[in-house]
């Protein structure tokens, strides 16, 4: 019998209730881990043997109909992935997809009518359930729906794969089992009913009475669920269109997306249920579910406490944020900050133009926001009433934060500095979005350089959730304390970092691509260049990266690196041509040809094996060198920032367990990144 030593078992309470209409009681199973929604319900082994008692006790009781909720917030978040690691053979695998299959299928087989009343959160093997009851209802305060597992490795391995398509249609399980996953969405309770994954939506205030009086209608015969029929005709057509997209865009490189497709194709002739085991045990005993699992932990354990971090006690109050700059990533700043703090914020520019059309843009977002429904209008209102610009900065006198976000100019920034430090309280936080500038330099001639922090966003601001936070040589610690407060606020992932070139993200970024420009001087054509990387499944190609991030900044933040690392750091004489032309690199998603005839190549190209190895022999280089100067506290925080500033995917693990099972740690630095067994099979 397959066990989990340290499961927290979310245990499934039975109890009966009376319903108005109905001649005999209801089964009400609770599922409920005795924890708040903090540490949400999900399925052991034993956790699932208790769903089976569970069952069996209200069965026995021949109730009117059983129906299965969750704790306050929390329907279930599926397997429990802590689990997995003492999984140590296929044979245990295969027992745990068998598991849930049984167990869920009481609910899908039973004579006694079944309903999932789905109160909240409700992912993987947790929708996977509700999707065997009968009728599904869904709470509007639901957080989360869908079947996420693609982007660990997996496949739905309790049912989901079988049942979403024959319920809703190929179009839309590929969108949940494939595309939601791949790009991190999950589905609302309004779009999951609009697909027909839930029958019925009601409001959070009054969930459970309405959903049992939805339930006794149904029973009674006065309430019917039509559901229209799935069209069989179009299924080959979606899945040939949905294989092009994923080789387009993963290049065959993620084996649990291309199972998932198999699976989805089944589906058409009936429930496959057990070829979704197999496949589900191949993925559990593969490098990439394990190396997917590590970065899963990453991104929900370690970017919830960061390393470093000075005791939040520290943190001063802010009541009013400043903004210095009116443009595209300013404008962005402002609106994230309004959404999230609540606090009045102003913007600033060089005239009013600039600073009315930031202005207008926040608003333009929060009234987008509104008519989404994502915010009630009266929220709206009042966002709208807190965003505010000049180009006079004695506005900003009693602001508590100051972000600039102006162009990368050391001497600019500084000038700003000088002319904000007299114009704000002491203790005002003077926070820098600068990719690449040193922060100590920039605070140097401030009679308060200790209040001067790094603040570094990704872009797009709303998307990406790394926040690079920069300790410059004078910051204290309430400036620091202050910083991860307020990106906690603000919902980003905040990670400790030490006042270095570039910081994390950007230099290991710059010297991969100094190695792709590298072999472009050399003579490789860009097309050779532009495919030598698919194999890894990164999230985009070389140059359609250099594309996103702007010619002119990569090559800003090469020359600084450059400055400071002549040796590792190429000044790209092909590059430079590109910025002087001003002309884009790729043109309706191919790479320009204008550029390709501007580009003068040497004599000595490579093959794309060879751009490949190189790139990634830069980045152990790097990193390594980067944990020497202790520029983060662990190889883990390289890959937390790669992961979640520059989209390094999932199944690869974070970039040094990738580099470790590669080989490529040990012959470039002599030693591996991590200890044997951190993001590897087991032994």
């Amino acid at each position: 019998m397959i066990e989990h030593p340290n499961e927290v078992v979310t245990k499934a309470l039975v109890r009966f209730v009376g319903v108005p209409g109905l001649d005999r009681q209801a089964a009400i199973i609770t599922l409920d881990n005795g924890f708040d929604y903090k540490k949400p319900n999900s399925f052991g082994p034993a956790g699932l043997r208790s769903l089976d008692a569970a069952f069996a006790t209200a069965a026995a009781a021949e109730p009117a109909f059983i129906a299965i909720t969750g704790k306050p917030f929390i329907f279930c978040v599926g397997a429990d992935i802590t689990g997995i690691p003492y999984l140590t053979t296929r044979e245990q695998a295969l027992e745990l997809g068998e598991l849930g299959h049984r167990v869920f299928a009481r609910f899908k087989d039973s004579t006694i009518p079944t309903f999932a009343f789905i109160n909240g959160a409700a992912l993987g093997g947790g929708l996977e359930v509700a999707l065997h009851c009968h009728y599904r209802t869904v709470s509007s305060g639901a957080a989360a729906l869908g079947l996420p597992e693609v982007a660990i490795g997996l496949v739905p391995g309790w049912g989901g794969s079988q049942l979403l398509p024959n319920l809703i249609g190929a179009p839309g399980a590929a969108q949940v089992i494939l595309q939601n996953p791949l790009t991190q969405k999950v589905l609302r309770p309004s779009q999951a009913t609009e697909l027909g994954v839930a029958d019925v939506q009601f409001e959070a205030a009054d969930f459970l009475e309405r959903s049992l009086e939805w339930a006794a209608g149904v029973v009674r015969g006065e309430i019917e669920v039509n559901r229209p029929e799935v069209d069989k005709d179009m299924w080959d057509g979606v899945l040939f269109f949905a294989r092009q997209q994923l080789d387009e865009k993963l290049h065959g490189a993620v084996p649990s997306a291309n199972k998932a497709l198999e699976l989805l194709a089944a589906a058409k002739d009936g429930l496959h249920f057990e070829k979704e085991t197999e496949a589900l045990a191949d993925l559990l005993m593969g490098e990439e579910s394990r190396a997917s699992l590590y970065a899963f932990d990453l991104v929900q354990r370690r970017a919830k406490r960061p390393v470093g971090v000075p005791p939040a006690d520290l943190a001063r109050k802010v009541t009013k944020v400043g903004i210095i700059g009116a443009g595209l990533m300013a404008s962005q700043l402002a609106a994230l900050f309004v959404r999230r703090l609540e606090v009045p914020v102003i913007l600033t520019d060089l005239d009013q133009e600039r600073v009315d059309k930031g202005v207008a843009y926040v608003i333009g977002q929060i009234d987008k926001l509104a008519s989404r429904n994502r915010i009630s209008e009266g929220t709206a209102a009042k966002l709208r009433g807190l965003i505010s610009g000049s180009v006079d900065k004695s506005g900003f006198a009693d602001a508590d934060f100051v972000i600039e976000a102006v162009f990368e100019n050391l001497d600019l920034k500084k000038q700003i500095w000088a002319e904000m430090e007299k114009i704000v309280g002491p203790e005002a936080i003077l926070a820098t979005n600068t990719s690449s500038l040193s922060i100590t330099e920039m605070a140097a001639d401030l009679e308060h350089p200790e209040r001067v922090v790094g603040f570094h966003f990704f872009n797009p601001v709303a998307v990406l959730p790394l926040l690079e936070i920069i300790r410059g040589e004078r910051t204290d610690d309430a400036a620091l304390a202050t910083a991860f407060e307020v990106g906690k606020l603000l919902k980003k992932s905040s990670v400790l970092v030490k006042d270095a070139p570039a910081f994390v993200v950007n230099r290991l970024l710059t010297r991969f691509t100094s190695e792709v420009f590298h072999a472009i001087d050399a003579g490789t054509p860009l097309d050779v260049v532009d495919v030598a990387l698919d194999p890894l499944g990164l999230p985009m190609r070389p140059i359609a990266l250099l594309q996103l991030v702007g010619p002119a900044v990569a090559y800003h933040v090469g020359e600084t690196l450059h400055s400071a690392f002549p040796d590792r750091f190429g000044d790209s004489p092909n590059l430079k041509k590109i910025v002087d032309a001003g002309i884009p690199l790729m043109v309706e998603d191919e790479i320009n040809p204008e550029v390709v005839k501007l580009i003068d190549g040497g004599s000595a190209p490579l093959t794309a094996d060879d751009v490949r190895r190189k790139a990634l022999d830069a980045l152990a280089e790097e990193i390594r060198l980067m944990l020497g100067e202790g520029v983060v506290a662990e190889a883990q925080d390289i890959d937390l920032c790669m992961i979640l500033g520059a989209g390094w995917p999932f199944h690869l693990g974070g970039v040094t367990p990738y580099l470790d099972r590669s080989g490529t740690s040990e012959r470039v630095t002599g030693k591996r990144f991590l200890a044997k067994g951190v993001a590897d099979l087991p032994a």
